[in-house]
């Protein structure tokens, strides 16, 4: 099976990026587990090159992640059109950075 991605792992570490800045680390979060996903799948598809590893087990793995990594990129997808962002830039919308602005400002 192929690693068929929506976001490059470029794009997910500027959604990382962007979240841990705004502070809104949901978004952050999904693009987290996504490239845990991708590093998961590579280690499976390294141990099923070894001859002398289960390949059942690894496969089923593989399978299992690759599964969990297309729902996690439609989640991502929608929770970035929910909130506004910017999908060309991968900046989110003013809206969400007024609003961490005025969070911040509170707490002073």
């Amino acid at each position: 099976m192929d690693l068929q991605v929506v976001f490059s792992d470029d794009e997910l570490e500027s959604i990382v990026e962007e979240a841990a800045v705004y502070m809104c680390a949901c978004p952050g979060q999904v693009a987290s587990e996504l490239r845990s996903l991708r590093r998961l799948i590579r280690y499976q598809r390294d141990c099923m090159q070894n001859l002398r590893n289960n390949t059942e087990v690894h496969s089923t793995i593989e399978a299992s992640a690759l599964q969990a990594h297309r729902a996690l990129e439609q989640c991502l997808m929608q929770v970035l059109e929910i909130e506004g962002w910017d999908r060309a830039t991968l900046k989110m919308p003013a809206g969400l950075r007024q609003l961490r602005a005025t969070l911040l400002d509170e707490s002073l």
